[in-house]
C-alpha cells in the first residue's frame, strides 16, 4: 500500500457503498498516482463475493499469481502498479467462492479493446475541450422555450467509406455536421456509443458504460466529435441503457461468481425475451455505479442529454413477464419501488451538477409525473418520449382514408393531455425495423399518394405541441426498413420523388425553427387553441399555436385524397390570412391548389365573429398567420392567451 493511499480511500469508498459516489468512476477503474515522485497506476473493482481478485495483462504475461489484490473493504480490492503505457491491455482474474476463475473486463474501463476482443485499456485524456461558448450560450437557453428537432443516428449505418468500413469519429463530425446544418437540425441523437460486443444489439447491450466504443475510435476521438458538433451549434444527446445488461462472460453477469450488479431472485433479475439481466436497484454500490456512469457523460464528454431506455421495463415489476414469473413489491403492487428511487435519485444528481442538461424518458405507458420535480412525486426527467402520440398516428396514417373518419380520435385523443408531461414526439428506428417497414412504406395508397400523405403527415407533427425527434433515412423517404448492416440508401436522391421529399423535410424544419408559435409555448395550453376538432366526416382539424408575444399561426389539416373548395373556418381577426408553408406546393410535388391569401367574411363560425373560405389540398397540411402579422383583439368569447409560466 502507497503511503496515505487508505486513509484518501476513506470517503469516496464511504460514498460509493452508501449509493452517493456519482463520480465514482474516478475512484474505480486504472488512475495514475504520485509518491515520491514515482508514478503509479492504481486499479479498484467492486468484487464483494471474490475469495481473490489478481490485475492480469501484457505487462505481467496475464499471468494472475503476478499481481495480486487486496480488500481494502466494503468488497473492493485495490493494488498500485508501476505506470503503465497508454492502451496496455487488462482484465480482472477473480476467484469466485466455488474456485472458478472468471476473466473480467474493467467495470470502469475509460477505453476497451475492439469486438471480438474483450479487454479492457488504459486510456488518460489529453483533450482540450474548445467548447466553451456552446456551453455558456446554453447554460443561458431555456430549452422548454427553444426549438428542438432532434435527428436520431445510427452510427454505424448512417453512411460507411466507400469499401464499407465505419467511419470513425471525427470523419463522421465531418459529413454530419454540414448535412443537420443544411436540414436545421438542432440535436444529434446517437443511439448507444457505450462500449458493447455485439453489433447485432445496435448498442443497447453494454458492457462498457464508462467508455465510447472503440469501434470508431480512441475516448479523445469522441471528444473532438462532440467538439465539433457544439462548435456547429449542434447538441448532443446519447442513448443510455439503466436498465440491463447482457451475460457477455467479460461483462458485468455474475461478476465475483454471484449476483453482483443484478438481483439475485430471477423473477426480477432477468429480462427473459431480451436475454439480459436487470440491474439491482436496491445495491447502493450499483447505483453508484449507474448515476456515475450518467455524470461522466456529461462531466468527461461534454454530451448534452442522455435518452434514458426502457423506462417502463424498470417502473414495473410485471413488464414483460407472465402471471406467476414476477414478484409484487412489499406493498402489494407491480412497481418496482426501487428503480422509481434510483431514477428520481438519477435525476437528482444530475440536474444538481448539470442544470442545463436533458434526461428524457422513453417510457411507453402512462405513469404519471415523469417530468415533474421529484419534491412534487415526480420521476424528475425534464422530457419524456409520447410514445402513444406516435402509436395513434401511425396507426391513423397507415389506414385507408375511407376508414379514418371512424378513426378520428387517433387524430386528436394526444391533444388531451399533450400538456401533461414535456413531450417529445418519436418517430424513432423502433418504427421502421422488424418488419415494421419504413415511414413511407406505412402510408397508405399507391406510390405518389404515399409521398403526399408523409409530407401531411410531417407537417402535422411539426405543428403538434411537443419537441421533434426524426430517425434518419425517414427524412428523403428511406422505401425499405432500417438494416443495421448497411448505410442509407443515399442513392435514392436520384430519384425526384426522393430528393424533392429532402428539400420539403429541410424546408419544413427551417420553417419550424424560424417561427417561435410552434415551440415557444410547448408546454401549455396557453400556446394552443382549436379551431375545429370535431370535423370527423372529412378528417379535417383546425388549430392555433401562440408564442409568448401572442403571434399565432393557423393550421390546417386534411387527412383524406379529395380537395375541399369553400372549406370554411372561423377566424380570430378581421381581415387576410396568408398561407406561410403548404405539404401540397407544387416544389414538393403536390397539387399546388390552395390560395396563397384568403380574406375573412363576418360569417361566425367556430365561436369567432369571422371566418374564411379555403381550399384544401388533399392530404395536405397548411400553415397561415393573420397579416398584418400584429398582436390584435380577437373577436372570440375567450380571452387571448396569456403568457406561459413555468
Amino acid at each position: 500500500m502507497i503511503p496515505d493511499l487508505q486513509k484518501e480511500n476513506e470517503f469516496p469508498l464511504s460514498l460509493f457503498l452508501s449509493g452517493k459516489n456519482c463520480k465514482s468512476y474516478l475512484f474505480f477503474g486504472a488512475h495514475t498516482i504520485s509518491s515520491k515522485g514515482t508514478q503509479y497506476h492504481c486499479f479498484r473493482v467492486w468484487a464483494p463475493h471474490a475469495r481473490s481478485v489478481s490485475l492480469v495483462g501484457d505487462f505481467n504475461r496475464w499471468d494472475r499469481s503476478q499481481t495480486p489484490m487486496h480488500a481494502i473493504g466494503g468488497g473492493v480490492w485495490e493494488c498500485c502498479i508501476p505506470r503503465l503505457e497508454q492502451f496496455a491491455a487488462y482484465k480482472y482474474s477473480i476467484e469466485s467462492r466455488d474456485g472458478k476463475i472468471r476473466m473480467k473486463a474493467d467495470p470502469y474501463g475509460a477505453h476497451y479493446e475492439t469486438r471480438p476482443a474483450t479487454a479492457s485499456k488504459i486510456y488518460e485524456s489529453s483533450y482540450e475541450w474548445k467548447d466553451d461558448a456552446w456551453r455558456k450560450a446554453k447554460r443561458q437557453r431555456n430549452i422548454y422555450k427553444s426549438p428542438v428537432n432532434v435527428y436520431e443516428v445510427h452510427f454505424n449505418s448512417w453512411r460507411t467509406n466507400p469499401d464499407g468500413s465505419f467511419l470513425d469519429y471525427r470523419t463522421f463530425a465531418k459529413q454530419m455536421i454540414p448535412y443537420l446544418q443544411k436540414m436545421s437540425y438542432t440535436h444529434i441523437e446517437f443511439m448507444p456509443l457505450t462500449e458493447y460486443p455485439y453489433d447485432g444489439s445496435w448498442g443497447y447491450q453494454v458492457t462498457g458504460y464508462f467508455a465510447p466504443t472503440s469501434r470508431f475510435g480512441t475516448p479523445d476521438d469522441f471528444r473532438a466529435m462532440v467538439d465539433a458538433f457544439h462548435a456547429a451549434g449542434i447538441g448532443v444527446i446519447l442513448d443510455w441503457v439503466p436498465a440491463h445488461f447482457p451475460k457477455d462472460e467479460h461483462g458485468l453477469f455474475e461478476f465475483d461468481g454471484g449476483c453482483c450488479y443484478e438481483y439475485e431472485d430471477v423473477r426480477k433479475g432477468e429480462h427473459f425475451a431480451w436475454g439480459t439481466k436487470v440491474f439491482d436497484y436496491g445495491r447502493p454500490e450499483v447505483c453508484s455505479f449507474l448515476i456515475s456512469s450518467a455524470c461522466c457523460w456529461f462531466e468527461e464528454f461534454h454530451v448534452d442529454g442522455l435518452r434514458v431506455d426502457a423506462v417502463a421495463s424498470m417502473l414495473y415489476l410485471d413488464y414483460d413477464r407472465p402471471d406467476g414469473q414476477w414478484c409484487p413489491n412489499k406493498n402489494g403492487g407491480r412497481e418496482n419501488l426501487e428503480a422509481i428511487d434510483f431514477l428520481r435519485h438519477l435525476n437528482e444528481a444530475v440536474f444538481e451538477k448539470f442544470p442545463d442538461a436533458l434526461m428524457i424518458a422513453e417510457e411507453s405507458t402512462a405513469w404519471p409525473m415523469v417530468t415533474k420535480p421529484t419534491c412534487d412525486g415526480g420521476l424528475g426527467f425534464n422530457f419524456k418520449w409520447n410514445m402513444g402520440w406516435m402509436n395513434d398516428m401511425l396507426r391513423y396514417m397507415s389506414m385507408d382514408p375511407l376508414f379514418r373518419s371512424g378513426n378520428h380520435d387517433k387524430l386528436t385523443f394526444s391533444f388531451f393531455y399533450c400538456f401533461s408531461e414535456n413531450y417529445v414526439l418519436p418517430i424513432s428506428h423502433d418504427e421502421v425495423v422488424h418488419g415494421k417497414c419504413s415511414m413511407i412504406g406505412k402510408m397508405s395508397g399507391g406510390y405518389d399518394q404515399k409521398f403526399d400523405s408523409y409530407r401531411a403527415f410531417l407537417g402535422y407533427m411539426m405543428a403538434h405541441p411537443g419537441k421533434k425527434l426524426l430517425f434518419m433515412g425517414q427524412e428523403f423517404a428511406q422505401m425499405k426498413e432500417w438494416d443495421y448492416q448497411h448505410q442509407l440508401d443515399w442513392m435514392l436522391l436520384d430519384y425526384p420523388k426522393h430528393n424533392t421529399m429532402l428539400k420539403y423535410t429541410r424546408k419544413l424544419n427551417r420553417f419550424y425553427a424560424e417561427h417561435p408559435p410552434l415551440w415557444e409555448r410547448d408546454d401549455s395550453w396557453d400556446g394552443f387553441s382549436w379551431i375545429a376538432n370535431d370535423d370527423y366526416q372529412q378528417s379535417v382539424i383546425a388549430f392555433r399555436r401562440f408564442d409568448d408575444k401572442g403571434e399565432e399561426l393557423i393550421v390546417v389539416c386534411n387527412f383524406v385524397p379529395v380537395e375541399r373548395r369553400e372549406y370554411r373556418i372561423g377566424v380570430p381577426y378581421k381581415g387576410s390570412y396568408k398561407l406561410l408553408f403548404n405539404s401540397d406546393a407544387t416544389e414538393f410535388g403536390g397539387s399546388g391548389a390552395a390560395e396563397k391569401a384568403v380574406k375573412s367574411e363576418a360569417i361566425p363560425m367556430h365561436g369567432f365573429d369571422n371566418s374564411i373560405a379555403l381550399t384544401l389540398a388533399p392530404l395536405s397540411t397548411m400553415f397561415f398567420k393573420p397579416v398584418p402579422y400584429k398582436k390584435r383583439r380577437s373577436t372570440k368569447k375567450s380571452a387571448p392567451p396569456k403568457a406561459a409560466q413555468k
